[in-house]
């Protein structure tokens, strides 16, 4: 029941030691403050990340060609691990748990794709079909390449949004015919994909056409591979027996890690995911041990408010005033303390996050970083619980202050100087 009393008394004691009243919530504002937006920095570099690795599917590998850095039954040090299609035929039949694979290729020379006066620079890959599959995008209109593309070398091509910016900025780039090194390949999609940079902008054709007519040969820049259900500890197996039977067929040494390079995302999403709660865990231990010193400050506070009123409760107690009274009364200035310095720090945690996410600041300050920090937030159910925690903390700052004052004889509070 609320006792107007009570709230004029305390808010009378606040007035009266404004200083000390400042100090000791502003700790416990801070407190709160680095916990919120700890928390959403951290949510906002886990989604980040997350992002990145999106663009790959989880279960996902790639496969690099790298340099020999030592000599191997007549193979040099030094020597460019060059991949072939005899090398993913090769894995398409052995890989044990495979779901799809894909081979890129490069064309030899691209440089600019027109469509009549539009001009741009692009990332043009020739891959199998099944490549969207493994490599996560949305196709907006269209289709990606299929397979009697790839068996009948049709000359078309899926290119990303971006792209069609550029090339078909007023109209749509469906069905028409685009120049690739003099070459004209119809469009048939366009796709959009999440990517690590504002430069990335793809166009993806079927890998037996760019062997075919760009002179290539039959020269592999990488081979991606899905796999059905497998474990971490199955993938680095995997990551063995492929690098084992490409050291056979190149000659190279099992042991020379910079041969090959193979890029496990079923090993890296495991890894980050623990990197990242352990990261939570770490922000919630600083901002709880910040929280509890901004609590200690509270309990400090009451002690001495208990000391000075020594007189002022003996008084109170000789004239009537029960035991559960004082405790409420001393409760309540503690409780109120703490949940308004604790629900301003709250309140400034959360319009920090959400001026940095309305307002593109990473982007602003260091554009490179943004990708990795995305949509930094923190959810209701954790400042539901913060504000929670604040009420409990803040009534165990106030309860051992308040029970010293109740415990207090009156006879004794009146001799007390």
């Amino acid at each position: 029941m609320f006792d107007r009393d009570k709230w004029q008394e305390i808010f009378s004691t606040i007035s009266k030691n404004k200083t000390r009243t400042i100090l000791t919530g502003f700790s416990v504002a801070t407190g709160i403050f680095m916990l919120i937006f700890l928390l959403g920095a951290g949510r906002g570099l886990r989604n980040g990340m997350i992002s990145v690795f999106a663009q790959d599917a989880k279960n996902s590998m790639q496969i690099y060609g790298g340099r020999t850095t030592k000599a191997y039954k007549g193979t040099r040090e030094g020597k460019f691990i060059q991949m072939v299609n005899d090398d993913y035929l090769s894995l398409k039949k052995t890989i044990e748990k495979l779901d799809v694979i894909s081979a890129m290729s490069y064309i030899p020379g691209a440089e600019t794709i027109s469509y009549k006066n539009n001009f741009g620079n692009f990332n043009v890959s020739p891959v199998h079909d099944t490549y969207k599959e493994i490599k996560n995008f949305n196709i907006i209109k269209g289709r990606f390449l299929n397979q009697k593309d790839i068996k009948e070398n049709r000359k078309v091509v899926a290119i990303q949004d971006e792209v069609k910016k550029v090339l078909f900025p007023h109209e749509t780039a469906i069905s028409k015919y685009i120049n690739i090194n003099n070459i004209k390949f119809k469009v048939v999609g366009v796709f959009s994909q999440s990517s690590f940079d504002d430069n990335s902008r793809d166009i993806y054709i079927p890998i037996s056409v760019a062997q075919k007519i760009f002179n290539n040969n039959d020269h592999l820049r990488r081979i991606s591979f899905t796999l059905n259900n497998v474990s971490v500890d199955e993938s680095k197996d995997v990551v063995k027996f492929i690098t084992y039977q490409m050291a056979a067929r190149h000659k190279f040494s099992r042991e020379d890690k910079k041969a090959l390079w193979i890029q496990n995302n079923i090993e890296n999403s495991q890894t980050f995911a623990g990197l990242f709660s352990a990261i939570e865990m770490f922000v919630w231990i600083i901002g709880t041990f910040t929280i509890v010193l901004g609590v200690i400050g509270v309990f400090n506070i009451m002690m001495i408010v208990v000391k000075e009123r020594t007189k002022e409760i003996g008084i109170r107690k000789a004239i009537g005033a029960t035991p559960r009274s004082v405790i409420g009364l001393i409760l309540m200035e503690a409780v109120f303390i703490t949940s308004v310095s604790g629900y301003i720090g709250l309140i400034a945690g959360v319009g920090l996050l959400e001026f940095i996410n309305r307002f593109d600041i990473i982007n602003k300050i260091y554009p490179p970083a943004a990708i990795y920090f995305l949509n930094p937030q923190v959810d209701l159910g954790i400042a539901a619980g913060a504000t929670l925690v604040l009420i409990i903390t803040g009534a165990l700052a106030g309860f051992f202050p308040a029970r010293k004052a109740a415990a207090i004889k009156p006879i004794e509070a009146l001799r007390d100087e």
